[in-house]
């Protein structure tokens, strides 16, 4: 017994003093302090460590102040070891100062963003620059752990390394193997008699692996999703009655290798209770009977709902906060009878202070205007404060096409209680540029452009465009500009300036050219926060260039019968528009509308209208699906004189197109003469021009057409021409109708920039209203790409007709690019 506890009493005893401070072993007697010399310093300075040192001269130096100096030095973090020693009356410090960090590397991380770690080390000291501490790092590996498991990651793998560089400085990595998920292979509720485990967890976000889990990710186990579904479980019962469900217990399970999860909880779910009464009590501010209409809702006999009590509850805030009570609190108190299982239900008002607006500032805005901004606000400085109002200027903000992200908060202002400061933060985005632009789609082949485009200009919010574009088909040359806030309650005025040489025959349409300019001045007048009028005036000419034995007969026809291929047209368009949709680039909620008549003014060289109507709505049925509906209909028609000629025809010629030695095209010529000279030769055919001009008419088919219908070649659906050699041209015709169902799956890729979807698509033209059929109607299906790259943007779809016809031209995998280099 005598000698393990002598030596258990040597160990104490060294440990005891190894622990005491460098002063203290040293056992030298106090002096009074003439001078201080600091030893070791490489980057932190001497006045640095005088500032935190209690030692001064003069003062005297015992072992009490010793072990306080030391401990203030190792409590800056500067030092791996700090030493006290005395040369005389100078007292000398000796230190090791920690390493600087010269660079941080993160590695193997995708879970987890670089910029969003990076930012939450730097939060404790552990940045480039900074000095190193190991336990910083210890408390890093442990915090990773943690995010990465409750990410259902729990093979994840944290390992720093330390590179040691010369002049005490250190490279450090921290590498991370982030393995797979634990997968969720159970989730099983135990005391539910009412409901089945399916029709509870059909909402649930945590569910196990099923077709759709390579998208939903929904059998990766999290424990942020599993917190919301049990708040989800929760609600299911509150939102059916059930007032005293209560939730005994939960257990998640993990297995041996970390790869898979199970989930069991324990609920007890009591009974249904109806509401008895719904009443208002407080300061309702507003009339209490125009409270009570709000929560009328809410009936005597009807099954206890929390859910319902939220919506009243918010329904009153909402209400209030509109009329200046920001901060309005409405608490729902029920009064519970268990034996009769009823809830009677008083909501309280509390209205708080009304609140005044006291200034709008604007963030992020580096480029745009404030002036900009705040004429899309329905807020106003100096106003009572209007959460309708201001959630109204976020949309506006996000629909002008400016910025990426808008942000909106309310600050109180200090040393009052009913003044805010209403802050927009915003993130701008590219509204233009001058850019060489090069594209590229099946139709059209390569298109070169040289465009200064801006939808920003110089951040006045006006629109400007200079454009020269140049492909297979067209030569065009556009100059546009348009200002929104011609005048202060938001009419718009803008000009377009444009001429255009355009081969149809290179644009899967029949064979002839035209050349064409135009002049016009257009305006747009909002009626509403959703909706506008437009008028356009302009004055245009367009030369047909019209090739015989190419052209087909119909064209040649009507070109003969105006007797002027030269088209001159006074123009002029009204529409309406309606746009409810929550964001520029990619909505998920909302709708478009679009109505316009086009009429070719009386004192054209052929008088015609054209009506259209565009609709689109997008239904969000969660977070991962969005539905898109939409409908395209177009008609024209003449409504001027209708023009009839009779030509005189010589006999025809032929040559030879392909330079085999055969004639065999036919040339008619037409003479000059009208009536026809009576020569044996000559032959004669009376033409006529009505309806809408050819070179008015609708397309679809393909992904660019005004009726897209994706899957067949673009512009080939409706009326076409053959030629007796079997060449078919299409024609288009004067009625469109055409429409899409699309599935948009926005989670898909987490990018606001890209999106996919599946698309059901049908459609064609009709030679006139009277000729619509809707057997005639095509349909194909199939999924599409769209990207916002840096080039431009990027359309590729992929389509498999479902009602097709002989003689459609079929073109499954089809593309358009646009890009700025």
């Amino acid at each position: 017994m005598t000698r393990p506890l002598s030596r258990r009493l040597l160990t104490l005893a060294l440990a005891s003093a190894l622990a005491l401070p460098a002063w203290a072993q040293t056992a030298i007697a106090p002096f009074t302090v003439s001078d201080i010399r600091i030893d070791g310093l490489q980057r932190i300075g001497a006045g640095t460590v005088f500032t935190y040192l209690p030692v001064e001269r003069g003062d005297t130096l015992d072992a009490a102040k010793a072990a306080e100096a030391l401990r203030a030095l190792y409590k800056t973090g500067f030092f791996e070891d700090v030493r006290l020693d005395h040369q005389g009356s100078i007292l000398v410090i000796t230190v090791v100062e920690r390493p600087a960090i010269n660079k941080l590397a993160l590695v193997g991380n995708k879970d987890l963003k670089s910029e969003d770690l990076l930012k939450g080390l730097k939060d404790i000291g552990l940045a480039e620059g900074e000095t190193f501490n190991r336990l910083n790092l210890d408390q890093v590996t442990q915090e990773l752990n943690r995010q990465y498991n409750n990410r259902g990651k729990y093979s994840v793998e944290i390992s720093p390394s330390v590179e040691r560089l010369d002049r005490n400085r250190v490279n450090l990595t921290i590498n991370i193997k982030e393995g797979k998920a634990a997968k969720i292979r159970h989730i099983n509720l135990v005391g539910n008699e009412k409901y089945t485990d399916e029709e509870i967890t059909k909402d649930w976000e945590s569910h196990t692996s099923n077709w759709l889990s390579w998208y939903k990710r929904d059998d990766q186990y999290s424990r942020e999703k599993l917190s919301g579904d049990i708040e989800k479980l929760n609600a299911w019962y509150l939102n059916r009655g059930y007032v005293d469900f209560s939730l005994d217990s939960t257990q998640v399970a993990i297995s041996s290798d970390k790869k898979d999860m199970f989930l069991t909880a324990g609920i007890s779910e009591g009974e249904v209770y109806t509401i008895s009464n719904a009443t208002v009590s407080g300061d309702t501010i507003l009339p209490k009977t125009e409270i009570e209409q709000i929560v009328a809702f809410i009936r005597p006999g009807s099954t206890f709902s929390r859910g319902l009590l939220e919506l009243a509850t918010n329904a009153i805030t909402a209400r209030l906060s509109n009329i200046g009570y920001a901060f309005a609190q409405v608490n729902p108190i029920p009064a519970i009878d268990r034996d009769k299982r009823t809830v009677a239900i008083d909501f309280q008002v509390q209205p708080g202070p009304r609140i005044n607006v006291r200034r709008i500032v604007f963030k992020g805005n580096t480029r745009t205007a404030d002036a900009v901004l705040r004429r899309e606000m329905r807020q106003f400085e100096g106003s009572w404060y209007s959460q309708a109002a201001i959630d109204r200027g976020k949309v506006r903000l996000q629909r002008l096409g400016y910025f990426e992200e808008v942000d909106v908060e309310n600050e109180p202002v200090a040393g009052t209680d009913d003044q805010v400061d209403v802050t927009y933060t915003v993130k701008e985005t590219t509204s233009g540029s001058i850019a060489a632009g090069v594209g590229y789609s099946q139709l059209s082949g390569v298109n070169l452009s040289l465009q200064l485009s801006e939808n920003n200009f110089l951040g006045s919010g006006n629109r400007v465009s200079m454009a020269v574009t140049r492909s297979a088909y067209q030569k065009r040359y556009d100059f546009s500009f348009m200002n929104p806030y011609f005048t202060d309650d938001g009419l718009s005025l803008g000009y377009n300036l444009w001429w255009r040489e355009f081969d149809y025959s290179s644009y899967n349409v029949a064979q002839y050219s035209t050349n064409s300019g135009a002049a016009q001045v257009f305006m747009s007048l909002p009626l509403s926060e959703n909706d506008s009028v437009s008028l356009m005036f302009g004055v245009d000419t367009n030369e047909i260039l019209a090739y015989p034995g190419s052209t087909p007969p119909p064209l040649l026809d009507y070109i003969s019968a105006v007797g002027n291929r030269t088209f001159h047209a006074w123009r002029g368009q009204i529409g309406w528009g309606r746009d409810t949709r929550n964001d520029y680039f990619m909505p998920v909620v909302g709708s478009t509308q679009n109505l316009s008549a086009e009429i070719a003014l009386p004192g054209s060289t052929v008088e015609y209208y054209k009506l259209s109507y565009d609709f689109g709505k997008y239904w969000p049925l969660n977070q991962a699906l969005v539905v898109r509906t939409g409908i395209n209909v177009g008609y024209g028609d003449s409504y001027g004189k209708n023009f009839r000629r009779n030509l005189c025809y010589t006999a025809p010629t032929y040559i030879d197109t392909n330079g085999d030695g055969i004639l065999d095209t036919e040339v008619p010529g037409i003479a000059p003469s009208d009536p026809c000279l009576p020569t044996s030769s000559d032959f004669d055919k009376t033409v006529t021009a009505s309806g809408l001009p050819f070179f008015e008419n609708f397309y679809a088919g393909g992904i660019a057409a005004q009726g897209k219908v994706r899957g067949f070649t673009d512009n080939t659906l409706g009326p076409s021409y053959t030629s007796g050699f079997g060449y078919r041209q299409p024609l288009g015709g004067s009625f469109l109708l055409a429409g899409s169902v699309e599935a948009i799956f926005p989670k898909l890729f987490d990018s606001p920039a890209a999106r996919v979807s599946a698309f059901l698509d049908f459609g064609n033209v009709y030679d006139g209203w009277g000729n619509f059929s809707a057997s005639e109607l095509r349909a194909s299906t199939g999924i599409a790409l769209l990207w916002r790259s840096p080039m431009g943007p990027l359309s590729i779809s992929y389509a498999i007709p479902l009602r097709k016809k002989d003689g459609d031209q079929i073109e499954r995998l089809q593309f358009t690019f646009g890009g700025q280099l």
